[in-house]
């Protein structure tokens, strides 16, 4: 349900290929490039609100001038934060908007290069320190490295040691420090390639600077550095003499999208926050390669290379059940598709009553696939009139005809996310009565003890806000049964490249199904499991099985259904319960390019992912049964 996961990164790169004049002259502003970049991260505050920063890089700039530029902020409000303070900087150089062209050497912020980063934590680390863009500053411009990301390593132990090993001693220990202290050791390295070959040339002094200014080759930075990670990505940098890229992991696990023309290069999370910030059509916009880098060279030239083999198809099918934007054209069909599959599972809950049932929807992101499963009702409902009227024998009256024609499929707005409430100044009983008002009903929507009143969500994650809220609130409409449907297979399993889902004892699938366990006397299972795992730890990384899979082979998705409900609904609640989930082949169906399921089916795309979830289940049985004497 909604705020039970918290959304990926996102991330906005814009490179402009002209002179700011001529932004100046065309636009009326010069700041036309920042003006793009604040709309992208606008259009993509979705993805992020902990935190929010920007990055420039200002080419061509004379010694004793800054070319490099950051800005960040904490908080909801950070994007409005972070350029009203850079704003705030120009204008305490700038006098008027159209200045001569040698004036931009003076003016914070007036790049070529822009990078902007939304951050959600997926570590619970927080602080301006931990916010994106991470800058790592040289005398050399080429030294000069900005990096952000999309990203969660599963790996970072092993590239930790591996730095240590070199000799570098890392002063924060997180994914994204430690990749900007990879990758800037590589940078460094290849500087160097190129100081040591602009000797050989004869070059000295400026003529040397010059020559590696222009011969940084990232793609090299890039291939002896993601070999080391194990995860999803999409990382990003900037650098101080003006190479900007963007590369994807190599299974596609976290979106890239990327356009140019001859004014612009731009790269987003999201197809729609390109389109709608350049005005741009669906096919303008080409997807980043699994494994790819898009290259920009301080000169402008723009190439897309392959950095590391493209694998196996896990493209997030999360990002378009729930995290991406619902106006992108193929996640609008998707989600549809989502809802529009479950209508048999929801027609044999009500007991094909469709007279008498209503359909809504919880939260907001899943009024699309309410969309579909609304159609699909309305195209069973249409096959029923057909079928009564050819059943008729005989040419119907009017009166016949209306009567089977008025059997419309009943929808309503029947929910409503409520203001959100001050629960913190609260405790104890009272916070849990707040906290069962963040939602409220349409009354009189239904008519009471005669309709079934269907719910659909694009996820249940945690079910915290059914039991505590939802099914509380919708209990007062006094519906004859509440069914609620997900657009999204059982979540079993937790993510590791770049959502906030750890935990196994956070989801409400595994722990019913742990309590069917203990109804059944079957407590060896999670015994087995545990040896089992912690037998698998001590093997190589790559060679590792997860057996968390084998905690729910003896359940059906049904048994462990009812479980669910039997665990979330109210002691006090008297209306009966039923939950729907999607399948994962219908998944597949409905997402067919979006094969990354591993938080429903337990299969991992990367080896990392496998260790982390065997360590969730050690780290869980052990806080749960403690040190018991197995035999191991």
């Amino acid at each position: 349900m909604e705020n039970n996961i918290h959304e990926d990164c996102g991330v906005a790169l814009v490179r402009l290929l002209k002179p700011l004049s001529y932004y100046q002259k065309k636009y009326g502003s010069w700041k036309w490039g920042l003006g793009k970049l604040y709309l992208m991260m606008e259009k993509e505050h979705n993805r992020g609100q902990e935190g929010a920063g920007i990055a420039s890089v200002k080419l061509n700039t004379k010694p004793g001038h800054e070319y490099m530029f950051r800005e960040r902020a904490e908080g909801a409000n950070a994007i409005t934060e972070i350029f009203n303070e850079a704003n705030r900087q120009i204008k305490l150089v700038m006098k008027e908007e159209d200045i001569d062209t040698d004036a931009y050497d003076e003016l914070p912020f007036a790049g070529e290069l822009y990078m902007g980063h939304l951050r959600y934590s997926t570590t619970g680390k927080s602080g301006v320190k931990y916010v994106h863009p991470f800058l790592r500053r040289n005398n050399w411009k080429a030294k000069n490295l900005c990096i952000c990301g999309n990203f969660n390593m599963t790996n970072v132990e092993d590239v930790f040691k591996t730095l240590t090993q070199q000799g570098q001693c890392p002063r924060i220990y997180s994914d994204t420090y430690i990749t900007l202290e990879l990758m800037g050791h590589r940078l460094d390295r290849e500087v160097e390639r190129n100081f040591v070959e602009a000797q050989k040339q004869g070059l000295q002094d400026t003529d040397i600077t010059d020559y590696i200014d222009s011969h940084v080759r990232v793609e090299n930075v890039l291939k002896t550095t993601m070999n080391h990670f194990d995860g999803g990505y999409v990382m990003c940098g900037i650098t101080g003499s003006g190479e900007m890229f963007a590369m994807r992991d190599t299974h596609g696990i976290r979106p890239a999208f990327w356009y140019k023309n001859d004014e612009i290069v731009a790269v987003a999370s999201e197809r729609p926050v390109l389109q709608t910030t350049f005005d741009l059509e669906y096919d303008e916009i080409h997807e980043l390669t699994p494994g790819a880098a898009l290259i920009v060279r301080n000169d402008g030239n723009t190439t897309e290379q392959q950095i590391l083999k493209e694998e196996e198809n896990y493209k997030c099918s999360f990002e378009h059940i729930y995290f991406s934007r619902g106006s992108d054209r193929d996640i609008y069909r998707e989600r549809k598709k989502l809802g529009e599959q479950l209508t048999p599972k929801v027609l044999k809950a009500v007991d094909g009553d469709t007279e008498h049932t209503v359909i809504s929807f919880i939260p907001n992101t899943a009024e699309v696939a309410y969309y579909g499963l609304l159609d699909g009702f309305k195209n069973y409902q249409r096959e029923q009139d057909i079928n009564d009227i050819l059943a008729l024998g005989h040419k119907p009256s009017r009166d016949e005809l209306e009567a089977m024609l008025n059997r419309d499929v009943r929808s309503e707005k029947v929910a409503w996310k409520d203001i959100k409430l001050r629960t913190f100044i609260t405790e104890g009983t009272a916070r849990n009565d707040l906290a069962a008002h963040v939602y409220d009903v349409t009354y009189g929507s239904i008519e009471p003890y005669k309709d079934n009143l269907v719910i659909i969500d694009d996820s249940i994650v945690r079910g915290t806000t059914l039991k505590e809220s939802i099914l509380h609130i919708l209990d007062r409409l006094h519906p004859k049964k509440i069914v609620i449907v997900s657009s999204a297979p059982q979540i079993r399993y937790p993510d590791y490249y770049g959502i906030d889902m750890p935990r196994l004892e956070e989801f409400c699938v595994f722990r019913a199904t742990i309590a069917l366990i203990h109804d059944r006397g079957m407590e060896h299972l999670i015994h087995d499991t545990y040896k089992a795992c912690k037998a698998e730890l001590e093997k190589p990384t790559n060679e590792m099985v997860n057996h968390v899979r084998d905690i729910y082979q003896p359940f059906t998705e049904e048994e462990i259904n009812r479980k669910i409900v039997e665990m979330l609904k109210p002691d006090d609640m008297t209306t009966p319960v039923d939950i729907v989930y999607q399948s994962l082949d219908g998944l597949h169906k409905a997402i067919p390019e979006n094969q990354g399921d591993w938080y429903f089916s337990g299969y991992y795309p990367t080896p990392g992912g496998n260790k982390m979830c065997i360590k969730a289940f050690i780290n869980y049985y052990e806080n749960v049964y403690g040190c018991m004497n197995l035999g191991i």
